[in-house]
C-alpha cells in the first residue's frame, strides 16, 4: 500500500515534491496539497489527477487520506504545522528551516518527545557533489583541514530582510558544513560591505565567518541577487591540498571563438538528484518504521542556533558570537 502524503504549501519547491512523489518515488503517492493561493493548489492537484485540495494546513494534516506530511510552505508557518502534525501524531518532512528561531525549534522537540516523527528538508547530505567532496576532504588525501570556504548565490530573490537571507539561506551551510567537516559550529559573525542595487532593504551580499570546534574557520558568501545563476561553491584547505567543486557544469560550448557554460536560474535543476534520494529515503523508513537518515529536529535546532547567532551580530556591528548549544 503506496504512503499517502499531504504537501501544504504547492510553490517552487513543494510543487517539485509533488512531481517527484509521484513520478520518481516509489512506494507513495500524493492525496492532497494546500496552499494559500487556492488557484494554484487547484493548478498542482489537477496536474497530479489522484490530489485533492485541502482548504488550509491543519485540516490538510487532519484528513484520513493523508498519512505523512511535507511543509513547503512560508517558513513563518513552519513551527504551528509542524506542533499539528506532531498532535495529529504524522511523520513530517518540514523544509529548511525547521522553524525561524531556536525557541521554536526546542518547543517542536519538546513536543516531539521520544517519537521520531520529525525530519528536516536539509536536501544537501544527500547530494552526489557534496557526498563526493567529503570522501575526498580526509585526512590521507589532503591533511587536516584548515580553512574552508563557501559561496551560495542566487539569479534573485523575492521580498526579504537581512536576517532572512540568514534564516533561509544560508541555513543550508548552517547544516552542511559540520556535517561535511565532522564538528560543530561555536563562534559566528556577520559582516557586510556595499550592498547590490538590486537588492531592496537587504543587505546583500553578506559575509559569515564561523569557527567550528576543531578550530576550523569558514568563510560564508550569500549573494541572493548574484543575476548571473544558481551558483554553489565549496571549497575544503588542507595542510597538504585542497578539495572543492568543479565548474557546475555537465556540458561546456565551444563556438563563435569563445568557450562557455549555463548555470540553471534556481536550484531545483541543481539538487534534483538530492531531493530524489531525500525523498525515496524518507518514505521507505517511514513503509519500514525506521528512523531515516535524513536530518532530525536536532539538526534543525543546532543550523537554529548558529542562525540566532548570527543575526546577534548581525544587529550588534558584526561582533564575533558564542554558540550556545
Amino acid at each position: 500500500m503506496s504512503i499517502r502524503v499531504g504537501i501544504i504549501g504547492v510553490g517552487v519547491m513543494g510543487a517539485d515534491h509533488a512531481r517527484k512523489i509521484n513520478g520518481s518515488i516509489s512506494g507513495a503517492e500524493v492525496s492532497a496539497v494546500a496552499d494559500f493561493d487556492a488557484g494554484r493548489a487547484a493548478s498542482v492537484a489537477a496536474e497530479l489527477r489522484e490530489a485533492t485540495v485541502a482548504a488550509d494546513g491543519k485540516e490538510l494534516i487532519a484528513r484520513d487520506d493523508v498519512d505523512a506530511v511535507i511543509v513547503a510552505s512560508h517558513d513563518s508557518t513552519h513551527a504551528e504545522l509542524v506542533l499539528a502534525a506532531l498532535a495529529a501524531n504524522k511523520p513530517v518532512l518540514c523544509e529548511k528551516p525547521l522553524a525561524p528561531t531556536a525557541a521554536e525549534c526546542r518547543e517542536i522537540i519538546s513536543a516531539q518527545g521520544d517519537r521520531n516523527l520529525i525530519t528536516v528538508g536539509f536536501m544537501r547530505r544527500f547530494d552526489p557533489a557534496y557526498n563526493e567532496l567529503k570522501r575526498a576532504a580526509t585526512v590521507e588525501r589532503i591533511g587536516e583541514t584548515l580553512v574552508a570556504h563557501c559561496v551560495s548565490r542566487n539569479v534573485s530573490a523575492g521580498p526579504g530582510d537581512s536576517a532572512a537571507t540568514i534564516t533561509n539561506s544560508a541555513i543550508h551551510e548552517l547544516d552542511i558544513m559540520p556535517w561535511l567537516l565532522g564538528s560543530p559550529i561555536t563562534e559566528a559573525s556577520w559582516h557586510a560591505g556595499r550592498t547590490s542595487k538590486h537588492s531592496g532593504i537587504r543587505q546583500d551580499p553578506q559575509i559569515m565567518l564561523l569557527r567550528t570546534e576543531s578550530d576550523v574557520l569558514m568563510t560564508v558568501e550569500l549573494f541572493v541577487n548574484a543575476r548571473y545563476g544558481y551558483d554553489t561553491r565549496c571549497e575544503i584547505v588542507g595542510e597538504d591540498g585542497v578539495a572543492s567543486f568543479a565548474v557546475p557544469a555537465h556540458v561546456i560550448v565551444d563556438n563563435e571563438l569563445k568557450r562557455s557554460i549555463e548555470y540553471p536560474l534556481d536550484w531545483v535543476p541543481r539538487y534534483a538528484e538530492a531531493y530524489r534520494l531525500e525523498l525515496q529515503e524518507w518514505i521507505d523508513s517511514i513503509d519500514e518504521g525506521r528512523p531515516s537518515s535524513l536530518a532530525d529536529a536536532d539538526a534543525g535546532l543546532r543550523a537554529g542556533l548558529v542562525a540566532d547567532a548570527l543575526v546577534v551580530s548581525m544587529n550588534e556591528g558584526g561582533r564575533t558570537v558564542a554558540v550556545e548549544y
